[in-house]
């Protein structure tokens, strides 16, 4: 046991306040930057970097173009920023009343309202001009090679290749499972460079082509931002907007939701691949043949099992990021484990909800999803954990309730 003298206790005890408030904060900031130094990763190429105060590096034209006009006004903005306090410290400290200076006693001068008016005016009008150049440029969406609706939903992307090569392609964008596990876990692999930006389905096309970009959702405000290409469009229910970009080089290029649309809004990541033009050609052609093979016959008949075991990779593919593999429900999620609408006898009425929805869109419409796949899912659904209906939804049945 340390023993202290009395000199040294008085020492102690009139150590100022402030500065053990500062030393416990200087603690508490060195123990913060380790445990964050703890969950640190690598800089992500065509992403974000770690530390990083600037613009991501652009990969279009308008993209560099935003930088110029960000560094431009950055610097018209400092140079007000000097020249105005300059003078007014100048003036403050020249004439300082305790050097003999006395106020002015005029009240105008039209000199200096024509100064003042002037000047701002001009440095306005050398703002705007390449603005509105930019802005004008970012809106031109006429010409595209490849239109490309992005729906936004809770929490992931619809991506439908509208017209262009690829035409009919679509899918769903979901966070990486393995993602999601690490920061439920709270663990991340330090060798971990795209750490919540890796998804299932990257959005993919071609290089130097121009790819218009139709923005919506079906639940709530999203936006479809990607920095490196230059492109942020809010995605509104109700109301189709859109926007381009043409990338100039191959590579991934990141974004995220940049809307605050609810809960797991940090789970909501943008990917874009671009590809060489044959190498899209040749992705196109791998889409094209898996929508054929989920084209089945509408007339097929599917047996229990058969269902059931391509019901369980729709669900784990498609349900999982609302719904728990157990069956049971979280927050607004209700559980698939026996509910009434899984429960019915009239399968009709579960179709119709994966067709259109429910609750304002709080379960999103999976109409996008072929006759088969929602005929298997539901059956999974209705043969899955205490439920067990023994019913078999067939395609058929699916298409009848579409029309």
């Amino acid at each position: 046991m340390i023993k202290w003298s009395k000199l040294e206790v008085s020492a102690i005890n009139n150590i100022p306040r402030r500065l053990v408030t500062a030393l416990r904060m200087g603690g508490l900031w060195v123990a913060t930057w380790g445990a964050a130094a703890a969950y640190a990763v690598n800089d992500l190429k065509g992403g974000p970097a770690v530390n990083q105060l600037y613009l991501h590096p652009a990969a279009t034209k308008i993209a560099e173009e935003q930088r110029w006009l960000h560094d431009m006004m950055m610097v018209i903005c400092l140079a007000i920023f000097v020249a105005v306090f300059s003078v007014m410290f100048y003036s403050i400290w020249k004439h300082r009343k305790s050097r003999g200076h006395k106020p002015a006693t005029f009240h105008e001068s039209v000199k200096v309202e024509i100064i003042w008016t002037v000047v701002p005016f001009l440095i306005v009008i050398l703002m705007a001009l390449p603005a509105t150049k930019v802005l004008v440029a970012q809106k031109d969406t006429t010409n595209e090679d490849l239109t490309i609706k992005a729906t936004g939903m809770q929490w992931k992307w619809g991506y439908e290749y509208l017209r262009g090569e690829g035409e009919g392609i679509a899918f769903i964008s979901n966070l990486d499972k393995s993602q999601r596990a690490m920061s439920n876990s709270g663990v991340v692999d330090a060798k971990e460079t795209d750490y919540l930006f890796k998804v299932d389905n990257p959005l993919v096309v071609p290089v130097g082509k121009k790819i218009r970009i139709v923005t919506t959702a079906n639940d709530v405000i999203h936006s479809f931002a990607v920095n490196s290409l230059g492109i942020k469009q809010d995605a509104i229910p109700g109301f189709v907007r859109d926007t381009w970009f043409r990338a100039e080089a191959e590579g991934d290029y990141y974004g995220q939701c940049q809307e605050l649309c609810g809960k797991e809004h940090a789970y909501m990541p943008i990917h874009v691949k671009v590809l060489s033009e044959k190498a899209y050609s040749e992705w196109v052609a791998v889409e094209q043949k898996k929508m054929a093979a989920k084209l089945d016959d509408p007339t097929k008949v599917w047996t229990l099992d058969e269902a059931m075991k391509a019901g369980e990779k729709v669900y784990a593919a498609k349900c999982l990021s609302c719904h728990q593999s157990n069956g049971k429900g979280g927050g607004a999620i209700k559980p698939v484990d026996g509910s009434a609408v899984v429960l019915d006898a009239d399968a009709n009425k579960q179709i119709m909800v994966l067709l259109n929805g429910q609750n304002n869109q709080a379960m999103p419409s999976w109409s996008s999803l072929s006759n088969s796949e929602i005929s298997t899912v539901i059956t999974y659904t209705k043969n899955s954990w205490s439920n067990k209906t023994g019913q078999v939804v067939q395609p058929a049945e699916v298409a009848a309730a579409r029309k």
